[in-house]
């Protein structure tokens, strides 16, 4: 129950990270968002201090769309865990979120060297999660869903559309 917990947790804040990641034109909740962000690492507060990856519209549509795409399939992966199909979760994790050569060709687009490494660092880590949900270990499933995750956080504290 407690694990369950946590996992609940962590989609929580990945979704509404993706949510205000994803709505630039938000304006009270990206200046919300943004003040618990500053707040969090002693920043003062006002504009969004995240590197712009200033993207063409179109460019911007497809990672946003990706990003969302990312979120699905993690709540698949959970609630494939809570169920214990441990092998439908860890093709979940590579097919839809691992190192494939599209999300490889995709990574290489961006013209941002530290988003690019981010993003392969994240890519790999759920092939890493893909292995481990493959022992159907929970606890060291839930450890590499955690790395995973924390690509996600850092990413979305550090960069914007």
């Amino acid at each position: 129950m407690k694990q369950m917990m946590m996992v609940f947790g962590v989609v929580c804040i990945l979704g509404l990270s993706i949510a205000v990641y994803a709505d630039d034109d938000a304006g009270g909740m990206e200046s919300m968002m943004a003040h618990h962000h500053a707040m969090m690492h002693g920043m003062k507060t006002g504009a969004d201090q995240r590197i712009s990856l200033q993207l063409p519209a179109a460019m911007r549509a497809q990672q946003l769309a990706m990003m969302r795409e990312h979120l699905a399939a993690v709540n698949e992966i959970i609630a494939d865990m809570a169920a214990g199909k441990f092998t439908s979760a860890s093709r979940i994790a590579h097919q839809k979120l691992g190192l494939t050569p599209e999300m490889k060709k995709m990574c290489t687009m961006f013209g941002n060297s530290d988003f690019r490494k981010l993003g392969l660092a994240f890519h790999k880590s759920a092939d890493h999660l893909g292995d481990e949900l493959k022992s159907g270990n929970t606890k060291r499933s839930l450890r590499a869903l955690h790395t995973t995750m924390n690509y996600c956080v850092q990413c979305h504290a550090t960069f914007r559309q």
